[in-house]
């Protein structure tokens, strides 16, 4: 960034510090004229290389932002791109990976980004209906997607732009990122069945989701050829309390079926399973092993060690930010899909 030393921060146009700074202010501290200034701001291609730097530069040094109300008098634009974010996730770490890869994506261009918050408590729609009826972001990034996630038949019916971490069934040219659940459980059931599990079981995401669907597909792909057993852990998924499942992990050895190979889709989830498991006197490790999907670095610093399969939330949130201003831009949604694999971390010495 330049300083007042700078000759071109120098001289009448310098401002005040309680003053907003204007394109008229940049014009005048670069002796350009307002148009260039705005045209050099947009990158046109017919302003030159070495006047954009200077008028970035100045820009940058003076503290210049659109004025993003008079932008959306002129042009309709928000420039705003919202996340809709399920406030139930244990670890906030979900939370702010997704929004640093998105900001990663988004650096550059006119796009802020704005979190607004959904519980599950609440309709689903509220959020959504919100940005309709207001016309508050340009774009919009959906997660935790339902088989038929009214959401998606609302965004697509407004034709206003969004994408989505995850995959609607009954709709399928949708823009989306999501993380291959199916791959992840097809993975972790191969390793456990090569440790010499046989008694399998999925400490499964909430049956309303998508991903629900994935994750057990996956398991049966493996474990059916196999004839292993395998069961979804009753009474409990990965929105359950800490305090559920770790009593649900005490239970586990009083169980009519009793698993020796669990696979769960959060490391946090996996921490009170497994802390449960112990106090009731299942070493995980010999009389059971637990593979967890992981999203943050707890695993390295807990103990037992355990298996995990790693999804990068950065990454997901760089191509989710990357598809929607494609969209935006006019790109077909349905060029827009991709789908990020399990990344292995076996910390497990295999037997």
């Amino acid at each position: 960034m330049g300083k007042l030393s700078d000759p071109y921060l120098t001289g009448k146009g310098v401002t005040s510090p309680r003053s907003r700074p204007t394109l008229k202010t940049i014009a005048e501290m670069t002796g350009l004229g307002v148009t260039t200034v705005s045209r050099a701001l947009k990158d046109a291609p017919d302003i030159g290389a070495k006047t954009k730097e200077r008028v970035r530069k100045v820009a940058d040094a003076v503290g210049y932002h659109p004025d993003r109300a008079g932008v959306r008098l002129r042009t309709g634009k928000t420039n705003v791109i919202s996340l809709i974010l399920d406030q139930t996730d244990k670890v906030p770490e979900f939370a702010r990976r997704m929004i640093v890869g998105i900001s990663e994506a988004i650096r550059g261009t006119p796009y802020h980004l704005v979190v607004t918050p959904q519980s599950r408590l609440d309709d689903p729609m509220d959020p959504v209906r919100y940005i309709l009826e207001t016309r508050a972001a340009d774009g919009v990034i959906l997660t935790h997607i339902r088989p038929d996630d009214e959401r998606v038949h609302a965004l697509r019916q407004s034709g206003l732009p969004f994408v989505t971490h995850g995959r609607c069934q009954t709709i399928q040219d949708h823009a989306y990122h999501d993380f291959d659940n199916r791959a992840f459980c097809r993975m972790a059931s191969e390793r456990m069945i090569k440790r010499g599990r046989n008694r399998l079981a999925l400490l499964a995401p909430p049956s309303e989701f998508s991903y629900y669907q994935e994750t057990l597909a996956g398991l049966a792909e493996i474990a059916e050829p196999a004839n292993i057993p395998f069961r979804v852990l009753p009474g409990v998924d990965l929105d359950s309390s800490i305090e559920v499942l770790r009593q649900a992990g005490m239970a586990l050895r009083h169980q009519e079926y009793v698993p020796d190979g669990i696979i769960c889709g959060s490391e946090l989830c996996a921490m009170a399973l497994i802390d449960g498991m112990t106090q009731s006197g299942l070493e995980v490790g010999k009389h059971a092993d637990v593979i967890a999907k992981e999203t943050s670095d707890l695993l390295d610093l807990t103990r037992p060690r355990i298996d995990s399969l790693r999804e990068d939330l950065i990454v997901a949130g760089q191509q989710l930010a990357s598809h929607l201003l494609d969209v935006i831009n006019g790109a077909e949604p349905d060029t827009l899909q991709t789908l990020s694999e399990p990344k292995p971390v076996w910390r497990v010495n295999q037997s």
